[in-house]
């Protein structure tokens, strides 16, 4: 019996062992690949920056931390940036470039459709933000263009000077 013990013991120690290694790799790939993408959303200070939940009859604060997912594609001719803002408009963003940084603003508002209702799970985050995200290549300002459909931003923004490579004849 005691065996049979050491034993279940040695399987559990091996299990737990798995569980946290696999979490580890997890939240490894997570901070890598998406700490430039969590982005803080702050909130109006007198706005109401709580709600109602079930687990008690206190209220819960907002998530003041949220993802916004993107990605930086270069092409011969364009540095083109897509970010997704699930659950705001068109308007309610705004973008700057200084530099070699692209500055993406804006609000994301919280809507409630009913006015009594209770809820179990709250993880998206509310108010205004704004994102900075670096450029490879200097681009034209002046020739951006940006669209936005089914909650994607997409800003394309042409490279200057896109030749990669030039011979130069020796004299």
């Amino acid at each position: 019996m005691l065996d049979t013990l050491k034993q279940a013991g040695k399987n559990i120690g091996r299990e737990i062992n798995r569980a946290w290694e696999n979490l580890s790799e997890g939240w490894r790939e997570l901070l890598t690949r998406s700490s430039e993408s969590l982005t803080h959303f702050k909130r109006d200070h007198g706005a109401d920056d709580r709600v109602e939940t079930s687990s008690s009859s206190a209220p819960a604060a907002f998530p003041r931390w949220s993802l916004l997912a993107g990605e930086v594609e270069e092409t011969g001719k364009d540095v083109v940036v897509r970010v997704e803002l699930p659950g705001m408009d068109k308007d309610d963003c705004s973008i700057t470039i200084e530099g070699n940084t692209l500055f993406i603003a804006g609000e994301k508002r919280f809507e409630s459709e009913t006015i009594d209702s209770t809820y179990h799970i709250m993880e998206r985050a509310y108010g205004a933000f704004q994102r900075a995200i670096p450029l490879p290549r200097n681009v034209d300002i002046d020739k951006a263009e940006a669209g936005y459909k089914n909650g994607v931003l997409t800003i394309r923004l042409p490279k200057v000077g896109t030749e990669t490579a030039k011979t130069i004849p020796v004299s």
